[in-house]
């Protein structure tokens, strides 16, 4: 996998006749002079190295292109959009260091990431705190929006300063189980999770709608998510007659434990969501993954007539890396922040007013437009109303859509 040093990208493109670049900080947001425009940075937080970073480097292209297209139809007159990408490497402390660096920044008025949401955890405040705003296009954990009682009958919003694209793990998990149950006529299932923040919380919900539907849990375990050798959990899945593995966690470790698995004998296939649904996981797990299936948020993004448009510029420009699961959530995420800096703009006659980052929350939550991904708006909760989702199986050599749909809970 292909290792980068931290990138910062910029998108700097001519408004009216003068070329605009980069300004310096500025001490509240607001403008500089009107013969130089304004350069509003939009950062991106995301793993850019190591084993997620195939993700982490979609999510940064893709916010790239949305700056890039505002720029070009000149979207926010006197407005240059610049983003700057930081590499949180899927390590909570790295984002907390990334958080308090955009933070610094007075240029950057929104956020985009990050991927996982164990770094969402130690990021938020630091953003809450300094009304900047930060928009994920792939946290599914719910308690990131709705808080940690969210499954207990008590909704509550954390903080007001964040959003999402991307739909959570309280409908992503039982998705999985209704489709394996209704529909792959699976009964019987062991579940394995990597312990962390997203991957313990995606079994988790899906555990408690396969057992509601009247599914049997053969069996449950944890896996260090820093080894690739699981012949002690293969060892338990085979013997306990599970006729599916339902597996928490991502596709580094979700890879070789479906390889090992069914070299074992054990054939049987391995589920997940979103974290597996990359052209990794078809690459880690080789040909003993085919009949593999995971969920991820929204439709195919190939199917959509809102995407067309999105895949060709993305091809058009030329980008080394593919635009991966999170390419049109990051793509609508940059643009959500793009349209909210617009709104603020357009209320404070054509320029951004000293408190241009509160400004800039209070108008995300009032966003609506039709994205790459669908319709893009946020509820009360900043929680993407988007709900739908799709059931993807390791066919040959790709993933294949099998379902698409959303949670009938």
């Amino acid at each position: 996998m292909r290792q980068r040093s931290l990138i910062a990208m910029t998108a700097t493109l001519t408004v009216g006749a003068l070329a605009l670049t980069a300004c310096g900080s500025r001490d509240k947001g607001g403008s500089d002079t009107e013969e130089s425009g304004t350069t509003v940075v939009i950062g991106v937080d995301a793993p850019l190295t190591g084993d997620l970073s195939s993700l982490g480097l979609g999510i940064k292209n893709s916010v790239d292109l949305a700056a890039k297209q505002a720029n070009t139809k000149k979207y926010v007159d006197g407005i240059t959009f610049k983003v700057e990408a930081l590499d949180d490497q899927a390590q909570p402390s790295s984002g907390q260091q990334n958080a308090t660096k955009f933070v610094a920044d007075k240029t950057v008025l929104g956020v985009v990431g990050p991927l996982n949401s164990s770094v969402a955890e130690s990021m938020q405040k630091v953003f809450d705190d300094a009304k900047l705003a930060e928009v994920s296009p792939a946290n599914t954990n719910p308690a990131l929006t709705q808080g940690t009682d969210w499954n207990g009958g008590t909704k509550a919003r954390p903080y007001k300063s964040y959003f999402r694209t991307a739909t959570t793990d309280a409908i992503q998990g039982p998705f999985a189980a209704q489709y394996l149950f209704n529909d792959a006529k699976k009964k019987k299932v062991f579940v394995i999770d990597d312990k962390k923040t997203y991957g313990a919380g995606l079994a988790a919900t899906f555990t408690a709608e396969f057992k509601k539907l009247g599914g049997t849990v053969a069996g449950t375990e944890h896996i260090n998510p820093d080894t690739k050798d699981f012949g002690a959990v293969v060892t338990k899945v085979k013997s306990s007659g599970a006729d599916v593995v339902y597996y928490g966690g991502e596709f580094p470790q979700a890879g070789p434990l479906s390889k090992q698995i069914k070299k074992s004998g054990a054939k049987i296939p391995l589920v997940g969501g979103d974290g597996i649904y990359s052209a990794d996981f078809i690459k880690l797990s080789g040909k003993e993954g085919e009949g593999d299936l995971a969920t991820s948020v929204g439709a195919p993004v190939e199917t959509l007539p809102s995407a067309k448009e999105f895949v060709a510029n993305y091809e058009a420009a030329g980008y080394k890396d593919a635009y991966e699961a999170y390419g049109g959530y990051s793509y609508d995420s940059g643009w959500a922040i793009i349209e909210a800096v617009k709104k603020v703009v357009d209320a404070n006659d054509g320029k951004l007013p000293d408190d241009a980052r509160a400004k800039v929350v209070e108008a995300l939550q009032t966003v609506s437009f039709d994205g790459v991904t669908g319709k893009v708006s946020f509820d009360e909760f900043g929680d993407a109303t988007n709900k739908q989702l799709t059931v993807y199986e390791y066919k040959g050599d790709a993933w294949v859509p099998v379902k698409s749909g959303t949670y009938a809970g």
